[in-house]
């Protein structure tokens, strides 16, 4: 029994045990004993079998040593447990290369993962002393050193040793890997088909090549077509700009004579206007005479106005005075008879203080009130402020809800179309439905959301949530079948998990970086967080940082958590079931798109209701302002009566002083008016005299006036001839420059055109030099050059005979644009209908027929060397092909005795194509496994799996005598056959490998047929696998068997 640590860091024994454990033969030496085989069996063991088997820190196991029996070792495990590691530590001990296991081309591979050394060690029989061949394994270096005897050796000298031992580990006659018995002849039936699809397949790619030929010759003239039309359209541009070169340069000749007409008239018209200027200054010099005569005569009956006035104003002053004193002699009167008429004034200051002592107290009062109303104003407008802020707060609290109603809607129209509907019809419903869970978790920070969205499908967190089955079911009959959106939809637990602790305090787990539990990261509704606890049990998986990650492989051995988060990662933990080992997986975070928007539901409740609450005080204000005024206005109306009143008092008074004050006033005003006279007589004598005087001077300055106004008439009269002289010049100028400008128009025309034309020219000539640097380019040809020969005449013709069609001339080619690119279009098209070509195929059969070619002159050579051969090697045939034969014989007939034990049938002959090609010799296997069928040559067609392992066993025992060799090895050869297959060839590889003189047998096998016979010869090899292994120092084989037989001795009694 073989036991394996591949599982476990603590090394365990391994032993083998035969079937009869009472023999002392069955007991295999320990580790640390002397590598000798016993005494009792060395006599059984052919030179060259195996011994001993040693493995430490190899592919599945820490520390193993294998004992083998001489003759048939079964080696039986379930897979995965260590059968082939056995295998391969044959293969490796004895010199034989990595990449013949079929594993890893490297031998470090073959080392246990996390071990940078292992070791093999393999115990040869031998007459003259037992070969003990060790091989350590550096995994770093990939290198391996050899010791034979404990003696440091070289693989040579292994190899040699081996050899002389007639060990073959890469003959699979002796050597059957597991990996070497799968049939490989599917690849070279591909590759002769693939072959055959090489000439069709270069056809059609010289097919192509000849439409893609086409199409560049198409796209090399088509610049060319190009380039000859606009170069027409060029020549045609230039011709109209020289003709409309011909009109400007006539129109230019045509204004000349206009021109110099009109500069006559200008000059006549320039001394028109010098004597208009001069008889205009002669005008305004007169002109300005009598403007100053004018003003003379103007100041002069003004003075006599002023005169006039003078003596007006005296008058009027002298009636105004005499009307004065009239008035204030009746106002003396009147205020004399008031004053006497007046009643003496009785004490009323009493009733005066009176007055101003409730004027004081009513000011006050008033002062009280309107304090009280600031106060109540500066209380109205905290409160303002206050209802304005949290207005501004809920504001930004529905903001954010919007924003991720906006991400909902984006993401999830049809439940963000759920979420409208469910909004306006919850009175359909007997319970609270909870809109979708992303809209009802509120994260305490927003940098915790990437943990809940990795954790809850996005299905979960677009999912309504319902208290009653009732109330979904209506909900989604609305939804889903009438609306046809497609929602989600949970129902919460009937009892609550939101508030259940986890299994493992939080405290606990502080120590490997956690600081919080899943559920603790966010707020939500009871009814929903119970939902995620029961469905998801937020409240048992904790969340660490970067500390955890560091240490999480210790966090997973210690802590035995399903699922946690480090800071960017998440882990879930698995036990598995078959070999009871932890198995870890990891992934990356995903970025948080749902839960960044945190919104604080019951904060916007508080803020509710403490607007409201400010609302009510804000109105209970406003009723005190309201009363508080209506006193105040109240206070001012007693305030004005009171002022009234004692202003009526004052004014009583103070009336009899006022009046004689008045009197005494006026008086003094009429004496001054009295003393104030005028004589008007002698102020009219002296006003005559003036104005006489100052006629005598008007009359001389009228008639100088009127000389000065004769003079600038006989100028103006002057002046109007020489303006009529020079309108009639004016006018023939105009008619003139009139006729000049249509002339000029119609040469502005003229050169526009030719601009345009000049510039249309220009484009079309860089146009032109573009499109022929284009056409060139195509062309691959030189500033200097020509249009190639090829071009010229026809399409190259496509090398080794492929082109399937004459070849086309250029000049063949259409010469319009329109034809051009329809031909494109249409040999575009059918070349795009050759998909699938490789130009590798053509490249590979352009080489082989080049090879073919060579090889062809080659062969006409070496044709004569081989007639000359021919006669020596025929002679030499004679010799070595009679005794193969005899051997294919001997080797039919033992293959065909196991068929016929077997009731099939079943030979082997020597198979030969041609005679003379003797590399191609092969062993030909012809079974037949039913009565009714034919003999049919052994291939992956005629036989299924397990007939070809069949054969395939039984042809290696009918090598078993013929060619002797030490050992050999078959890994897993029964997978796939039948039970009655099976159990035939296990009794004949038992009835040859138990025989006495051969060779030693190591069968390998995860399973076998139950009631199988056994043969007291065979060694049976068991391999467990599992942490809960024993270790080294406490195997003991011996104790183990005299356990076993008290069990066996006394079941009877029982």
């Amino acid at each position: 029994m073989a036991t394996s640590s591949g599982k476990t860091s603590t090394p365990t024994p391994l032993a083998s045990k035969r079937p009869l454990p009472k023999d002392p033969s069955s007991e295999v030496p320990s580790k640390k004993k002397s590598s000798a085989p016993p005494l009792s069996l060395s006599g059984h063991f052919v030179e060259g079998s195996i011994v001993r088997i040693a493995m430490e820190n190899f592919l599945t196991y820490d520390i193993c040593e294998v004992c083998p029996g001489p003759h048939l070792n079964m080696i039986i495990g379930a897979n995965g447990t260590g059968k082939s590691s056995i295998v391969c530590a044959i293969c490796l001990g004895l010199a034989g290369k990595p990449a013949f296991m079929g594993r890893a081309d490297k031998v470090g591979f073959f080392v246990k993962r996390g071990c940078s050394k292992g070791m093999v060690e393999i115990e040869l029989f031998r007459s003259s002393g037992n070969l003990v061949i060790t091989r350590e394994i550096d995994v770093a270096k990939n290198q391996s050193f050899w010791f034979i005897n404990k003696k440091s050796t070289t693989q040579k000298v292994v190899e040699e040793q081996v050899a002389a031992l007639n060990i073959q580990v890469g003959n699979l006659c002796q050597f059957l890997p597991q990996t070497s018995c799968k049939e490989k002849t599917e690849y070279l039936e591909k590759m002769v088909q693939r072959n055959e699809r090489y000439k069709q397949d270069v056809e059609r790619f010289y097919e192509r090549k000849r439409h893609l030929d086409l199409i560049e010759m198409l796209e090399a003239k088509r610049p060319w077509v190009e380039y000859e039309n606009v170069r027409q359209e060029y020549e045609e541009v230039k011709l109209a700009r020289d003709r409309v070169k011909d009109e400007v340069r006539k129109l230019k000749d045509g204004q000349i004579p206009i021109t110099r007409r009109i500069e006559e008239i200008e000059m006549q018209r320039h001394n028109l206007e010098a004597q208009i200027k001069a008889k205009a200054t002669d005008i305004k010099e007169t002109s300005q005479k009598c403007k100053q005569k004018q003003d003379v005569i103007e100041k002069k009956d003004k003075h006599i106005e002023e005169l006039q006035q003078a003596l007006t104003v005296k008058q009027n002053a002298e009636l105004d005075r005499q009307r004065r004193i009239s008035n204030t002699r009746k106002m003396i009167e009147d205020l004399q008879n008031e004053l006497r008429t007046t009643e003496n004034c009785v004490n009323l200051q009493p009733q005066i203080d009176d007055i101003t002592n409730d004027l004081r107290r009513v000011q006050d009062e008033k002062e009280s009130c309107e304090s009280e109303i600031i106060d109540k104003l500066k209380e109205r407008e905290t409160l303002e402020k206050e209802k304005k802020s949290v207005n501004d707060q809920i504001v930004q609290f529905d903001n954010l809800m919007n924003q991720k109603e906006d991400k909902l809607r984006q993401r999830y129209r049809d439940t963000y179309d759920a979420v409208l509907w469910l909004r306006n019809n919850r009175d359909k419903f007997k319970q609270r439905v909870y809109e979708p869970i992303m809209l009802m978790i509120n994260m305490k920070d927003n940098k915790n959301a990437k943990y809940i969205e990795n954790h809850i499908p996005s299905n979960d967190l677009r999912a309504f949530v319902f208290e009653s089955q009732e109330d979904m079911e209506v909900f989604l009959k609305e939804v889903r079948d009438n609306k046809k959106l497609r929602v989600n939809a949970v129902i919460a637990p009937r009892s609550s998990y939101a508030d259940r602790a986890p299994s493992r305090s939080l405290n606990e787990l502080k120590q490997y970086g956690f600081f919080s539990y899943l559920r603790e990261l966010f707020d939500a509704p009871a009814p929903v967080m119970s939902y995620l606890c029961s469905q998801y049990h937020i409240h048992e998986v904790p969340v660490g940082t970067e500390r955890t990650r560091e240490r999480i492989e210790r966090v997973i051995q210690e802590t035995r958590l399903k699922q946690m988060y480090t800071a960017e990662e998440k882990y879930v933990v698995k036990t598995s079931v078959y070999s009871n080992k932890v198995i870890s997986s990891n992934t990356s975070l995903k970025v948080a798109q749902f839960l960044t928007v945190t919104v604080d539901l019951e904060q916007r409740r508080h803020l509710e209701e403490h607007l409201k609450e400010i609302n009510r005080k804000l109105h209970a204000v406003e009723s005190g302002l309201i009363a508080l005024r209506e006193k105040n206005k109240h206070l001012e109306h007693k305030d004005n009566e009171l002022r009234q009143r004692k202003k009526e008092l004052l004014e009583r008074k103070n009336k009899k002083r006022q009046l004689e004050q008045k009197i005494s006033s006026k008086l003094g005003s009429l004496k001054l008016m009295e003393q104030d006279t005028c004589n008007l007589e002698e102020e009219e004598r002296k006003a005559n005299t003036k104005i006489k005087e100052t006629n005598v001077q008007k009359a001389k300055l009228v008639t100088e006036l009127t000389n000065l106004i004769k003079i600038c008439t006989s100028l103006h009269i002057q002046k109007v001839d020489l303006i009529l002289q020079n309108t009639t010049v004016i006018s023939e100028k105009n008619k003139l420059e009139s006729d000049y400008m249509a002339a000029s128009s119609q040469l502005r025309v003229k050169e526009q055109h030719f601009i345009e034309l000049d510039e249309n020219r220009q484009r079309l000539l860089q146009k032109c030099k573009e499109l022929m640097r284009r056409a060139r380019q195509v062309c691959n040809l030189g500033a200097e050059q020509t249009v190639p020969q090829e071009y010229q005449t026809q399409v190259p013709n496509i090398p080794n005979g492929h082109n399937s069609s004459p070849p086309m001339a250029f000049q063949d080619l259409p010469n319009t644009l329109d034809e051009i690119d329809a031909l494109l279009t249409e040999e575009r098209s059918r070349a795009s209908c050759f998909t699938g070509l490789n130009p590798t195929v053509v490249e590979e059969y352009t080489k082989r027929e080049e090879e073919i070619e060579q090889l062809t002159e080659e062969l006409k050579i070496k044709k004569v060397e081989l007639d000359k051969y021919r006669e020596s090697i025929s002679q030499v045939k004679e010799r070595w092909l009679n005794p193969l034969k005899e051997l294919v014989e001997k080797i039919n007939e033992k293959f065909s005795n196991f068929f016929s034990s077997m009731q099939c049938a079943g030979e082997v002959d020597l198979h030969i194509e041609n005679e003379e090609d003797y590399d191609k010799y092969g062993i030909r296997i012809r079974v037949k496994f039913r009565s009714s069928t034919q003999l049919h040559e052994l291939t992956p067609h005629h036989q299924s799996g397990g007939e070809r392992s069949v054969s395939t066993m039984l042809y290696l025992m009918a090598l078993q005598e013929l060619n002797r060799c030490p050992f050999r090895v078959v890994d897993e050869i029964n997978q796939g056959m039948d039970p009655i297959n099976e159990r035939r060839v296990f009794e004949m590889v038992v009835n040859t490998a138990c025989k006495e003189n051969t060779s030693q047998y190591f069968f390998i096998t995860p399973k076998l047929l139950q009631n199988l016979p056994y043969s007291e010869k065979m060694t049976v090899l068991f391999v467990y696998n599992g942490p809960h292994m024993l270790e080294p120092n406490r195997w003991n084989l011996k104790a183990f068997q005299r356990r076993r037989r008290r069990i066996t001795f006394t079941q009877p009694s029982q």
